[in-house]
């Protein structure tokens, strides 16, 4: 029985997501009636100091009753691991939506990427075409110069 205490103790305080209040207020009711069993268990009322008939099944009572406590307090444990398996469940499926839409975005953020990418390369492409351009004709205009200061200065 210290055992089942010790176990319904150690869970009541393992577990922040609850509102332990009511599991606390049923493990002091089962206390109390522990201590009553406890009572009862030392009552002799028979001659020579004697446990009679009616103290032991006084005393059965009181083990009845704790051995209510005890499911109600099982029942409510189970109730807590429920909610807390919803609760788990929930936010799992709202981690999975969570990353679901990352994902989504993830694969956006790349496409535009690789768009940005295709037109940073035709725009260099188109830049290396104006650069030749460019350099052909300052080439040819420099040739042209040359060739008609040539002919100016031989005549």
């Amino acid at each position: 029985m210290l055992n089942l205490i010790a176990v319904l103790l150690f869970t009541l305080y393992q577990s922040p997501g609850f509102d332990g209040a009511k599991l606390e207020r049923m493990v002091q009711e089962r206390d109390k009636l522990h201590a009553q069993w406890r009572s009862s268990e030392s009552k002799k009322s028979g001659i020579f100091g004697n446990r009679t008939k009616k103290d032991m099944i006084g005393t059965n009572e009181w083990l009845e009753r704790i051995v209510s406590k005890d499911n109600q307090i099982m029942d409510e444990l189970r109730m807590i691991g429920s909610i807390e398996t919803t609760v788990i469940s929930q936010e799992k499926e709202d981690y999975k939506s969570i990353t679901i839409t990352l994902e989504r975005d993830v694969q956006s953020l790349k496409r535009a990427v690789a768009e940005r990418d295709k037109e940073i390369e035709v725009k260099l492409r188109e830049r290396r075409t104006f650069e030749w351009t460019t350099l052909i004709f300052f080439l040819s205009t420099l040739g042209l110069g040359l060739w008609v200061y040539k002919i100016k200065k031989a005549s």
